[in-house]
């Protein structure tokens, strides 16, 4: 499969709502604390306005209710994985994105199949702690090695001054999400982006 270059990556169907008619195709859902008939809503508003805008919507953990919601796609974390049913995902049709730290974590991904996998973090991050140091541009050049031909997205620390090297390091699309959702103008900032990504795309 292809993935757009430029993976938006934001906590709320407002977010969506707000950046999406910009021209963004490829946005996840990643919402961390919420009930789920609020998480139910939340992904119900973001599928539907992502149709209008011809948007490919992916939801973060949340597998069952991206199933029971009719999503296409779904990105889990490894531990998420390990919880996962897969057989009931691949039977649901969703694709399947998996995040991916260490060697270890690579080895597990592609033996789920996956329709991407995400190496993160390229450089420090400000989203959240990490155990792992940032893996640099060399670490895509690797994990495109290994994983290839599942496409790879490359996320941490990721800014349109630093597009030019993951791609040139074998990425095949750049996650973001406080470049943009803490920019003082995240329309403009995402505006950059999609200029930026327009080579790749």
């Amino acid at each position: 499969m292809t993935l757009d270059p430029f993976y938006l990556i934001v906590d709320s169907a407002a977010w969506i709502e707000r950046l999406v008619p910009l021209g963004v195709k490829l946005v996840q859902l990643r919402v961390k604390t919420m009930d789920e008939t609020g998480l139910r809503a939340e992904i119900c508003k973001a599928k539907a306005f992502c149709a209008q805008h011809e948007c490919q919507l992916i939801v973060n953990d949340h597998w069952r209710l991206a199933i029971e919601e009719g999503c296409d796609f779904v990105h889990l974390g490894q531990e998420d994985l390990a919880a996962a049913d897969l057989a009931r995902i691949r039977a649901a049709g969703v694709r399947l994105g998996l995040s991916t730290h260490d060697h270890a974590e690579l080895e597990t991904a592609i033996a789920a199949k996956p329709d991407y996998i995400a190496l993160g973090p390229v450089y420090p991050t400000i989203l959240k702690k990490m155990k792992w140091a940032p893996q640099g541009l060399v670490r895509i050049c690797e994990w495109k090695r290994w994983a290839a031909p599942i496409p790879l997205v490359a996320i941490g620390g990721l800014n349109p001054d630093r597009l030019n090297g993951v791609f040139a390091a074998g990425a095949d699309s750049a996650a973001v999400v406080t470049d943009i959702t803490r920019n003082e103008d995240p329309e403009a900032r995402t505006r950059e982006w999609i200029e930026k990504t327009g080579r790749w795309r």
